[in-house]
């Protein structure tokens, strides 16, 4: 029983990785194909090892902590990709409407020259702009 439990995880997680690659085909721009290939291939990953450690009960445990391993890395690697492709967004052609980081790192600026006027002001160094 364990065995069919474990060819039909395989068998799910393979289609994860068939959608994946379907989605780094099909999507318009780096960040969807990113996010299309991260998303899937981190659960399809995870199946695949489960329905391993199923069929190979003396693997599980290897199995688990790489299965831990892929959860906890994928999302962090797929993050910094993702800021690395918005600095360099032209080049990619990425059509970036509601540009959300840009508005979140343009306030972060602007708080951050608010708060260094702020310094100014209160040590008596601030002589007016």
């Amino acid at each position: 029983m364990a065995q069919i439990i474990g060819a039909f995880l395989c068998l799910a997680g393979s289609i994860f990785f068939l959608l994946s690659a379907i989605g780094l085909i099909r999507m318009p721009d780096a960040f969807n194909r990113m996010q299309t290939g991260t998303k899937a291939t981190t659960l399809g990953s995870i199946l695949f090892l489960v329905g391993i450690g199923m069929m190979r009960p003396e693997y599980l445990g290897r199995v688990l902590l790489l299965a831990a391993f892929i959860a906890l890395t994928n999302p962090v690697s797929s993050n910094a990709l993702a800021r690395a492709a918005h600095a360099y967004r032209k080049r990619l052609g990425a059509k970036l409407v509601p540009d959300a980081l840009a508005d979140d790192l343009a306030l972060d600026a602007a708080s951050v020259s608010a708060d260094a006027d702020t310094a100014s002001v209160a040590k008596g160094e601030y002589h007016g702009k």
